[in-house]
């Protein structure tokens, strides 16, 4: 079998960036700056982001099957690219006085999207499991990197129940190889479909399907396998926690396409009223249960929660209209997630507080911010003119297409009770007057360049969306075909 090396570009470019930075941190006596290597980061993200969506079209299997290069791949390894690029932006402001790990930061934080990309290509089994545990890792560290603080318990207790999600997905994984005698999801999906497996595996196959459901349901915080991604969320820096709510909860998603729409569809009607129970609970839990909340990464924590529980709903269509719709979805939300974290980040390096009552008066303080939150979080409730608006219309037409016309009508309302919460917090910002002790929050340029690609791009797609939709449809066309 002749290993084609050509396959890998993409991620051995990003392995090799994070080598590179490494090998900096090793050779300065100095700790290196945020600013000059988060620049770097960026524009190195950004850079292979444009080689992969040059290679869009590609679709090649090798390796026998091990390794999948397709346009669902490279569809998801922009979007990681996108976020780590914003991310790394973001990050110079968090990271500024903290000089003492900024190298180790970015170096994790390439190994964490590099450990992405090779989860969406992962054709076989054994290296879905290893891309996805080398994620988790890296993940662990850059949640903790910050000790002393909440942050050590939040790496903690990702660890710990991870662990548990990934025993799961192993024991999931087994019953799968046991049924099939094989580790290469093309080859299972045949012989399943096929129906030449064990005797017992008229048993075993509903076993596993719930076991990886369980696995990837907590990858991607659906309720109530969500219990992890608040106390994580909140005590991580706040870059890493848009991060993991953005491309972590995206690798989850997509490896969640691959696996049930290639391996399980014919059982869908098994599997789907499963997905039905975990949108509604996750969708409903996190938009009324972020009503309450007094800090902001709480709140959007929440929020993101919420926004999977929508997400989701493609999968329940379980047709290509449901896989354009997750994609696109997607897509928007890593726009108007990442805008909404980047703002807490900026208020939290000037304030030291991720309270709400921090954004009192933030209009007056940083009318951009402000802008900034206001646009990102009604996107995300879905008001009309926005991206948001759009993705939800395009989840809901889908499951109504399928029949499912109460489900959608049911996230309608739910999506509608969101816009209340998210008007408060426009609230606390337009109209609440700012602490006596405020001052002018000022915005690094990385900052400033990582909001203003968010803003335009939730404005953009939700005025514009034509050219996301017909990229979506050519993936899922792609894909399903």
């Amino acid at each position: 079998m002749a290993l084609d090396i050509s396959a890998l570009v993409p991620e051995l470019l990003v392995i090799g960036l994070g080598l590179l930075l490494l090998i900096i941190h090793i050779l300065q006596r100095q700790p290196v700056p945020a600013n000059p290597i988060g620049w770097v980061a960026f524009l190195a993200f950004t850079a292979i982001a444009l080689f992969v969506v040059w290679r869009m079209p590609v679709a090649e299997v090798t390796w026998g099957g091990t390794w999948l290069v397709d346009p669902l791949a490279n569809f998801f390894k922009i979007l990681f690219l996108l976020a780590a690029a914003l991310v790394s932006l973001a990050s110079i402001t968090s990271l500024a006085g903290q000089s003492r790990f900024a190298s180790e930061y970015f170096v994790l934080l390439s190994m964490a999207t590099a450990a992405m990309m090779c989860v969406i290509s992962a054709g076989d089994l054994l290296t879905l499991y290893v891309g996805l545990e080398f994620l988790a890792i890296t993940l662990v560290v850059l949640t903790a990197l910050d000790r002393g603080t909440a942050a050590s318990e939040a790496g903690l207790k990702y660890l710990i129940l991870n662990a548990i999600s990934s025993a799961a997905l192993l024991y999931g994984f087994s019953l799968l190889y046991g049924m099939s005698g094989s580790l290469v999801l093309g080859e299972i999906a045949t012989i399943i479909a096929g129906g030449a497996t064990q005797a017992w595996a008229g048993l075993a196959l509903p076993v596993a399907i719930v076991l990886v459901l369980s696995g990837f349901a907590f990858k991607t915080s659906l309720v109530p396998f969500h219990m992890w991604s608040i106390d994580v969320y909140h005590g991580a820096p706040t870059p890493i926690t848009a991060f993991f709510a953005i491309g972590s909860k995206a690798a989850g998603f997509a490896v969640l396409i691959r696996v049930f729409m290639k391996l399980f569809i014919p059982w869908a009607a098994a599997w789907v009223p499963a997905l039905i129970v975990l949108s509604i609970l996750t969708f409903t839990l996190g938009n009324l249960v972020a009503i309450p909340q007094t800090d902001i990464k709480r709140f959007l924590a929440y929020a993101s929660i919420g926004s999977a529980g929508y997400i989701i709903m493609g999968m329940i269509a379980a047709t290509r209209g449901g896989i354009e719709a997750m994609l696109f979805y997607a897509m928007i939300y890593v726009f108007a997630t990442f805008g909404a974290f980047a703002v807490a980040t900026a208020v939290q390096a000037q304030t030291g507080s991720t309270a709400i009552s921090a954004l009192a008066g933030l209009s007056k303080r940083s009318p951009f911010l402000a802008l900034t939150m206001l646009l990102c979080t009604l996107s995300l409730a879905g008001v009309p003119g926005l991206a948001g608006f759009i993705g939800k219309f395009y989840i809901f037409w889908a499951v109504i297409d399928q029949g499912y016309a109460w489900l959608a009508l049911l996230g309608i309302i739910v999506s509608i009770l969101s816009v209340y919460y998210f008007l408060l917090l426009a609230k606390v910002m337009y109209v609440n007057d700012p602490p006596a002790e405020s001052a002018i929050i000022r915005v690094m340029p990385s900052m400033r360049l990582a909001l203003a690609v968010s803003v335009f791009a939730t404005v953009f797609f939700g005025v514009y969306p034509g050219p996301l939709i017909n990229l979506v449809t050519q993936v899922a066309a792609r894909f399903i075909s």
